[in-house]
């Protein structure tokens, strides 16, 4: 699946209706989505924007507006906040949005790292 992905280094964070993922950068959003689903390789979507079955509305960081968008078209970003699924993208997107933690269990976690010295 690696040939579908724009060249990438790292992970970033996406939230996607309160749920939290790690998706590729530097790739359309509905590329990240096929990353954390195959089944959106398999909607009926046309990949250049003339179905709109991949509308979504985002929040970026620090911005209390919301922003409607193609998932074909915008590259998703660290940070970003999708807030609106299309009903396709919903229903291909639907085990993985179901298995995510929430966003809200993310921040109550500890923050992973090295563990404590044991006082040895």
């Amino acid at each position: 699946m690696s040939d579908f992905y724009e060249p990438w280094d790292k992970l970033i964070r996406l939230v996607i209706l309160g749920k939290v993922f790690q998706v590729p950068e530097n790739n359309t959003l509905l590329r990240q989505f096929q990353y954390l689903s195959e089944d959106v390789g398999m909607g009926r979507y046309c990949w250049n924007g003339e179905c709109r079955y991949c509308e979504v509305h985002f929040e970026r960081p620090g911005d209390p507006l919301e922003y409607p968008a193609l998932a074909c078209r915008v590259r998703g970003f660290d940070g970003m906040r999708i807030t609106k699924l299309a009903p396709e993208v919903r229903y291909n997107l639907s085990d993985a949005l179901a298995a995510a933690p929430l966003e809200a269990e993310e921040a109550s976690e500890p923050p992973a790292g090295p563990s404590p010295p044991s006082g040895e």
